[in-house]
């Protein structure tokens, strides 16, 4: 397959991915993590863009796979490169469990830097936050509660 093929097929596949479960598209947010990585550090960047090409894109593309556990865990991994830390999963009861693919449609996904003056860092979002959930987003990615 080209590697245009790929792309191509690779976006396709994650559509109808989204329209089937009602997930939330990730790429915006991820494009802007990857804008924040550049400036930040050219060596993690250049692994993030080396990732998304020899890895991420091929699986999304394969029939076999789940795009959107695919995108998820490029997620991960640039909120990994961005600050170190742990990968958590957050059920709608507020409850925290550790990052464990394949994550549940109903879990938010947060990285959480070692470095407590870094905010979480938000990896997967479910198609509805529940309250609890959106209180742990509010507090750990925004720093306050509304």
């Amino acid at each position: 397959m080209s590697d245009e093929r790929e792309r191509e097929r690779a976006e396709a596949r994650l559509v109808e991915a989204l329209a089937r479960t009602g997930g939330r598209d990730p790429r915006e947010y991820y494009r802007e993590r990857l804008r924040a990585l550049r400036d930040r550090d050219e060596q993690a960047f250049q692994r993030a863009r080396e990732h998304y090409e020899t890895r991420l894109l091929p699986a999304v593309a394969r029939e076999d796979s789940d795009p959107l556990a695919e995108w998820l865990d490029y997620g991960r991994l640039l909120a990994e490169l961005t600050a170190p830390g742990r990968t958590v999963e957050i059920d709608p009861t507020g409850l925290g469990h550790p990052y464990a693919p394949p994550v549940p449609a109903d879990r938010l996904v947060l990285h959480l830097p070692t470095s407590a003056r870094e905010p979480a860092l938000l990896v997967g979002l479910p198609p509805t936050l529940s309250p609890a959930q959106r209180a742990s987003f509010d507090l750990l990615v925004k720093g306050a509660l509304k």
